[in-house]
């Protein structure tokens, strides 16, 4: 089986190797492979790109298009969805905190999340194969984040993610309102109400951090 295959990194080296484990499969998949390093080449291709590509390979640390306000590989989730849609996503990352992963799949769902420092060359292999036969794949890390996403996550919107993601990025408070176009006092209530969640009584911004990592959510 021949598979159009777009593989997205900023560091060629890494592509280079995945497509060398890939292209030694005992699955018989043929691999035509195309690999661009930012988002601008990856906005380009997607879009030039006579035929529809199989399966989508996105990291989500790329240097930006600003042009077109594309700033990570998260970004360029919805574009491929819209622009090929049978292709199958998936997120390689380097980053392994249970607030981002866990944004990832509440975003986008994707078929495969691969956690680079998990990886090994069978895993991939094997991986591939599962989500090229419509399943999906995530390494451990995700899974172990997983299971300890209990009902603190499930009530947590997407505005008290970012805030805790941005707080623990050493974004400071008083630069929320314009990252997240949402008043001062709309963040404190949202600061206060993650403290309930949380279980702090009184605290500032390292106090919840300091909770949210014990209880892994972060």
């Amino acid at each position: 089986m021949e598979l159009k295959v777009l593989m997205v990194d900023d560091h060629p080296p890494i592509i280079e190797g995945y497509r060398s484990i890939l292209a030694d499969n005992s699955f018989g998949y043929i691999l035509n492979t195309t690999a661009v390093h930012s988002c601008e080449a990856a906005y380009k291709e997607v879009f030039q790109a006579k035929d529809p590509f199989d399966i989508v390979f996105l990291d989500m640390t790329l240097p930006p298009y600003s042009e077109k306000n594309i700033n990570t590989g998260d970004d360029l989730v919805p574009i491929v969805r819209k622009l090929h849609h049978n292709a199958k996503i998936v997120i390689l990352t380097s980053h392994y905190e249970s607030i981002v992963l866990f944004k990832i799949i509440k975003d986008h769902n994707p078929q495969g999340i691969l956690i680079k420092s998990d990886l090994q060359p069978q895993e991939l292999i094997d991986a591939f194969d599962i989500i090229v036969k419509g399943g999906t794949y995530y390494t451990k890390t995700v899974i172990n984040h997983q299971k300890s996403w209990g009902e603190k996550n499930k009530v947590m919107d997407s505005y008290n993610r970012q805030i805790l993601f941005l707080l623990a990025q050493g974004v400071k408070t008083k630069s929320l309102p314009d990252l997240l176009h949402l008043s001062k006092s709309a963040i404190d209530k949202r600061k206060a109400i993650l403290k309930q969640l949380l279980g702090i009584d009184k605290g500032n911004d390292e106090d919840i951090l300091k909770e949210a990592r014990k209880q892994g959510l972060i």
